[in-house]
């Protein structure tokens, strides 16, 4: 099979598409066609080993996993023995478990016990394959402060994938919702159900007197120490990146009266991708897709991922001939 193979850290141009052995699915495992997946910040960091503690996850000297990727949408081409919940031919969407990766290829092994689930009826498989990696970050960063009703939840980053997705979770779990991002992406995030958008271009929102239960960094841009003073008494300021905030996690747990939480590590369940699928079918949840390239140019879609400038997500699809 195709599929792009990392052998060493480094720029995008590291990246080559290769002929590699398929994959062989074990009795609890079935075996999966992809039609559609999504290069990620997560895939960038971890090939261009930034941080670099990285590194010490993944490989210190090269990456253990020599093909990227994580999202995927696809069908069912061949089912282990003892799988009961799929069967050849059916559409499916979801991900690889956490730390695991290689859906940067045409076919890939996933559990039937995993974080996959069978495609949202209507939903094409570039969408369902830029739904999960996003909105589970989201949807455990949200799980962590405990949304509900009434709640005032900033999100810094609205436009991104995480951000996307955690403008239409925080929603969904009935809280009030303050989004902020740049300029030709406000009508994007108030279609997405924000109750208020701040354009950061034009308004800084550490310096406008306005308070939130929560402040969600879904890009990882802002800090603490600029958020303290936006956050109310008992407040949560949710990291997505940057290891310092997990010492703070711990000192801030202790000290004060305003929070840091970065939970980590992700959860990517069957649970959860089963509560995407089910938000998506009653229309209360959309993927929302940048750009889409074929898996043939994977090093200038990520290029394009690394310049930060992405609005939800990018999308690799593969020739299903």
């Amino acid at each position: 099979m195709r599929a792009v193979v990392v052998d060493r850290y480094g720029p995008p141009d590291v990246q080559r598409l290769e002929d590699v052995e398929r994959p062989i699915p074990k009795a609890d495992e079935v075996l999966i066609k992809i039609y559609a997946t999504t290069v990620t910040r997560t895939d960038c960091g971890i090939r261009g080993a930034k941080p670099f503690f990285i590194r010490f996850i993944f490989g210190v000297r090269r990456p253990k996993q020599r093909i990227l990727g994580t999202e995927l949408a696809g069908e069912i081409e061949a089912v282990g023995a003892a799988v009961s919940l799929f069967a050849v031919g059916d559409p499916v969407f979801g991900s690889t478990a956490a730390f695991q990766s290689g859906t940067h290829a045409e076919f890939v092994c996933i559990p039937e016990s995993g974080p996959l689930a069978h495609k949202p009826v209507g939903m094409t498989f570039e969408e369902a394959a830029s739904v999960t990696d996003g909105a589970i970050l989201a949807l455990m960063c949200l799980e962590s402060v405990k949304p509900q009703s009434g709640q005032t939840i900033l999100v810094y980053g609205a436009s991104g994938s995480i951000g996307t997705a955690g403008v239409q979770l925080a929603k969904h779990f009935g809280a009030d919702v303050t989004a902020v991002c740049r300029t030709k992406n406000v009508e994007l995030v108030r279609s997405l159900g924000a109750d208020r958008v701040i354009d950061y271009t034009q308004e800084d929102f550490t310096k406008n007197g306005e308070t939130y239960d929560v402040i969600f960094d879904a890009v990882g841009k802002h800090s603490f120490s600029r958020c303290k003073g936006s956050l109310k008494r008992g407040g949560a300021y949710v990291a997505t990146d940057g290891l310092g905030n997990a010492f703070l996690a711990l000192w801030t747990s202790r000290v004060g009266n305003k929070r840091v939480l970065f939970p980590i590590p992700p959860h990517y369940t069957k649970k959860n991708v089963l509560l995407l699928k089910e938000l998506i079918e009653a229309g209360k949840y959309r993927a929302v897709i940048d750009r889409c390239y074929p898996l043939e140019e994977i090093v200038e879609a990520t290029r394009y991922v690394e310049t930060e400038q992405k609005t939800g997500n990018v999308v690799l699809t593969i020739d299903a001939g």
